[in-house]
């Protein structure tokens, strides 16, 4: 197995644009910067392809990392702590510990789906999943498609798909129209929210929306065919060849948790300078607060020039960031889960993918703990990032531990030893952490 270790001044975890923002502005100090990414180029699902296939990412934050001096490692998956001051992560040829003086963690969010009848259908997809599916080469043109769900990224996504040749048959948003309407009044205080509410507006013209919507049933033989939509009290079957659901986003904190950071509401609790509670680390994006890509940017900016002891150029930055956090609650406050989400299944629905538990079998216990030792659920390939959501909302089970590997490894991998005792050892130093 190659095994190589690498020392960082300043380690960031994650690609997106709080990964990306943190990076370049840590690296203008002159400080040693690598960022790990699990995906095959930066940019994360915001900006996926930008880096490879010339697409804008916007604001020129691609090209900042590529001339900025970060040694970007791609398809390099982080899954454990194995000291104080050291990751271990998988990569395509083996295995890499990253020793750090800082760390940024900035590993962003996750689709929350919600278990209905029918959910488990092929074609029955997360909404970014499925226009990751399209960035990646999926024929969608002449598909017709609904979404389901909450949420500003509905609308994202119904644009592109709508741009990229698909038949959007309607827009199904959970939230009453009541509250969107205070959302949008409350957009008057950020002028470049207004703008961008507009351009979306424009280009999902022509598709149905239906506020106080969501999808009770997915129908089909061997794939999807339609789907059955609550509208307003009542039910309507909608013919389709896809289901692309989405019901806002669950940060992805289970590195923060395996590093003892303090939580608070499900979010990684930092400070105004995006220090966590865990010694030399800091979190920025979505793990902290699920506010969108202005305020991941500008977080990542504050982390970055933090973690280079840079505090005066971070207090600069304060003041957007209490601007943005504002959007941020109102998010939250607008496109909470009804309560009429929690009675969707059925006893045979499938809640847990990975080990086939239905919602009858999660009856009856009081807890994630239980649930887990006597169903598996949560056990499976995705270690509950998907029901781990679900069964919080359906049953308000809290996880109570996460431990190492946080995603799948080799048991290789699992039980590599210290790399200071490895044979064959390859040592890459940039920095002196």
């Amino acid at each position: 197995m190659n095994r190589e270790v690498r020392k960082f001044d300043v380690l960031v975890v994650g690609g997106g644009p709080a990964g990306i923002a943190a990076a370049t502005s840590a690296a203008k100090s002159g400080a040693s910067v690598g960022m790990v990414d699990d995906n095959p180029s930066p940019g994360g699902q915001i900006w996926r392809g930008a880096a490879t296939h010339n697409r804008s990412d916007s604001s020129g934050w691609i090209r900042k990392l590529q001339t900025g001096g970060v040694e970007l490692l791609c398809n390099t998956r982080v899954f454990d702590q194995p000291k104080t001051n050291v990751l271990r992560a998988e990569t395509a040829t083996g295995i890499c510990e990253f020793e750090y003086r800082n760390l940024i963690l900035a590993t962003g969010a996750r689709e929350r789906f919600l278990p209905f009848p029918g959910w488990t259908l092929p074609n029955v997809l997360g909404a970014g999943g499925l226009q990751a599916l399209v960035k990646s080469g999926l024929p969608i043109s002449g598909k017709r498609v609904v979404l389901a769900g909450t949420g500003p990224l509905l609308l994202a996504v119904a644009a592109y798909l709508k741009k990229n040749g698909a038949h959007v048959v309607a827009i199904c948003e959970q939230a009453s129209r009541s509250s969107l309407l205070r959302f949008g009044f409350s957009l008057l205080r950020h002028r470049n929210k207004v703008a961008e509410l507009i351009r979306l507006r424009n280009e999902i013209g022509g598709i149905p929306f239906h506020a106080k919507s969501w999808p009770m049933a997915a129908e089909g033989d061997e794939t999807l065919q339609a789907v059955v939509i609550h509208r307003s009290g009542r039910r309507e079957r909608i013919a389709c060849d896809y289901l692309a659901c989405g019901f806002h986003l669950v940060p992805n904190t289970e590195l923060a948790s395996l590093l003892n950071c303090r939580m608070q509401n499900g979010f990684v609790q930092v400070d105004q300078f995006q220090r966590t509670s865990a010694p030399n680390v800091f979190c920025a994006g979505e793990p902290t607060c699920i506010g969108g890509l202005e305020l991941s940017l500008v977080e990542g900016q504050i982390a970055g020039l933090a973690a280079v002891e840079k505090n005066d150029e971070s207090w600069k930055l304060l003041g957007e960031r209490r601007k943005l956090m504002k959007f941020a609650h109102a998010l939250e406050r607008t496109f909470a889960l009804r309560p009429e989400l929690k009675k969707l299944c059925q006893p045979e629905t499938i809640v847990c993918r990975c080990e086939d538990v239905t919602w009858e079998r999660l009856q009856g216990h009081k807890s994630w703990r239980a649930a887990k030792l006597q169903t598996r659920c949560g056990m499976g390939p995705c270690q509950g990032r998907i029901c781990g959501s679900a069964t919080e909302m359906l049953f308000d089970w809290k996880s109570d531990s996460v431990r190492p590997p946080i995603f799948p490894t080799t048991l290789a991998n699992l039980s590599a030893g210290d790399a200071e005792s490895s044979p064959g050892l390859s040592v890459v130093t940039r920095g002196q952490p």
